[in-house]
């Protein structure tokens, strides 16, 4: 059976960064930015994207296009005869099943959200009783659950069109309307009275704040978000390099999907730290600015019930895109490793995708007792810890060692696949640097994450 393939350069390009667009990027990329001094950040942030994520990219996509498989089997057919690469494969398809035990949920939340929005929900509630409603939402199993199923159906609907006419198709108009919509809300939020405040605490480098935060932590803070926002290690964009041709060298690619991920985390702050600043609103980070603060913004806004529903609609359309993305990945194990059809995937899949994201639901209610990092922690931050902490570092550290050692797929092979057709080409100068150096530093995220969970 013939690998199915994307119709378009834009399709590939938009998809993979509709997997690396997340939440992250709108809930923690301006937050953190806006800690550490503004744009004396954004740079440092910048630095580290281009010298981390970018080299572990170009490296997953050109395991995917070589082995023309999913991470299921990509190792299967690269690695050296003997080796045992091929054992991460577990790894990877847990990373992605336990990303969709919580992201499903928060999907869901978006959704939710957006109806409420539309229908004029929060309209006349004070900052308590929008507060309220989260902490009703999420004391509320069976709702939750609904909007978490409907969420899981939806991409499954789509996956099971298939990969031009299900993925391609509605995933590029659905980043197109994202891109779009963040324009728009960016604009709205740029031009309100009282808005050129935050816009001052966002994009004017403020080295003072930076070294009052510690340059150490902010250094740190940068490595983490450049590393985190890609979504690399558990062969999630691995797969949409064994949907490519040979046409463009992969570097290029690369770079596309890295300025799109990093142009909506920028956009995101222009969306929420005028509007925060205009009504005198701190900005937060996590699920609050979401759910709590950013309502309050909207309630205080001339046509504020419009600007929510775009706003929440913008957010469904930056999590679906995600959950499309995975789900693909996941259909791909399944196919790969049974030979069964892209339906049969997807019914089994879908139940069990339901089951297991029920922990994470139930952890904020029925299960809220469950607290593994102390009071206040639940289900999703131990899901989110195994993943963002464990999986993604880990499993990009095995991509990085596969594609330079000699006991692995080898450097001279990667280069080769990587710099196959036109467009930019990954530099051979750069091969010391990969082998030695980007490994130490992915080991030293690893360890910090630890340090600042356990001790810091």
């Amino acid at each position: 059976m013939e690998r199915e393939k994307f119709g378009s350069r834009l399709g590939f390009i938009l998809i993979s960064a509709g997997c690396a667009i997340g939440l992250g990027n709108v809930w923690r990329f301006p937050y953190i930015a806006g800690k550490y001094g503004g744009a004396a950040f954004v740079l440092l942030y910048l630095f580290f994207l281009v010298i981390l994520g970018l080299p572990i990219m170009v490296m997953e996509f050109s395991v995917g296009r070589a082995s023309q498989k999913s991470a299921a089997l990509s190792f299967d057919v690269l690695e050296p005869k003997g080796t045992k690469w091929h054992w991460y494969k577990w790894g990877a398809m847990a990373g992605n099943y336990l990303l969709m035990m919580f992201y499903t949920t928060i999907g869901g939340w978006m959704v939710l959200y957006f109806f409420k929005m539309a229908a004029g929900q929060f309209q006349g509630l004070n900052s308590e009783q929008v507060q309220q409603a989260f902490v009703d939402l999420t004391a509320n199993p069976g709702l939750m659950t609904v909007f978490m199923v409907l969420t899981v159906l939806l991409g499954f609907a789509i996956c099971a069109r298939g990969l031009q006419n299900g993925v391609e198709k509605i995933t590029k108009a659905m980043m197109l309307c994202l891109l779009a919509l963040m324009v728009v809300l960016a604009v709205r939020s740029v031009v309100l009275p009282g808005g050129e405040e935050g816009l001052r605490f966002y994009l004017w480098p403020d080295f003072g704040k930076l070294r009052k935060a510690g340059i150490g932590e902010a250094i740190y803070a940068a490595m983490g978000q450049a590393f985190f926002t890609l979504s690399l290690g558990i062969g999630a964009l691995a797969i949409f390099g064994s949907y490519i041709g040979k046409d463009r060298a992969l570097t290029g690619e690369a770079v596309s999907v890295t300025v799109l991920d990093t142009f909506v985390a920028l956009m995101a702050g222009l969306i929420i730290f005028p509007a925060c600043f205009a009504y005198s609103v701190q900005p937060d980070s996590g699920p609050s600015l979401i759910f709590i603060t950013l309502p309050n913004v909207f309630n205080a806004m001339k046509g504020g019930r419009l600007w929510g529903t775009l706003f929440f609609l913008f957010m469904s359309f930056a999590a679906l895109s995600t959950i499309i993305a995975v789900f693909e990945n996941i259909l791909s194990f399944a196919m790969d490793l049974t030979g069964c059809s892209r339906k049969k995937a997807v019914l089994v899949n879908l139940i069990v995708i339901i089951v297991l994201s029920m922990p994470c639901v139930l952890g904020f209610n029925v299960l809220a007792g469950f607290t593994p990092f102390g009071s206040g922690s639940n289900v999703l931050d131990l899901e989110d810890f195994i993943v963002s902490n464990n999986l993604l570092p880990l499993g990009s550290l095995i991509y990085l060692l596969f594609c330079t050692s000699k006991c692995g797929w080898g450097y001279e092979k990667f280069m080769k696949e990587a710099n196959t057709g036109s467009g930019m080409k990954f530099p051979k100068w750069i091969r010391g640097y990969v082998k030695y150096v980007l490994p130490l530093i992915v080991i030293v995220i690893f360890a910090m994450g630890y340090y600042t969970k356990f001790a810091g």
